[in-house]
């Protein structure tokens, strides 16, 4: 079973989300939930570092999109940090790489 570990920093009206392991169709709900409870605490400057991710699928690549959408909408940014492997890989063949300072 793949397994996900979130670790969230916060500071004033910023968070930065450390991703470890998988980002899949088993463990999006992960990540879903903690960036929905930044969005409710209104924080609007995410970081989400994902160095230590060891693979990301669409499900995956669906959540960090969806919510840039729901931060951008509040005047807000989401950035990635450490990219590498099968996400930079997605991320450059669909274009998202622009998408994502």
């Amino acid at each position: 079973m793949a397994e996900l570990n979130v670790e969230v920093e916060r500071s004033t009206g910023a968070a930065v989300v450390r991703l470890e392991g998988d980002l899949d169709k088993l463990t999006a709900s992960v990540l879903d939930h903690h960036l929905s409870q930044l969005l409710e605490e209104r924080v609007h400057t995410i970081v989400v570092d994902t160095a230590g991710l060891d693979f990301c699928d669409s499900s995956g690549l669906w959540v960090l999109i969806d919510h840039l959408r729901h931060v951008r909408e509040r005047g807000g940014s989401l950035r990635l940090t450490g990219v590498h492997g099968v996400l930079r890989r997605v991320l450059e063949v669909t274009g998202l790489n622009a998408a994502f300072p």
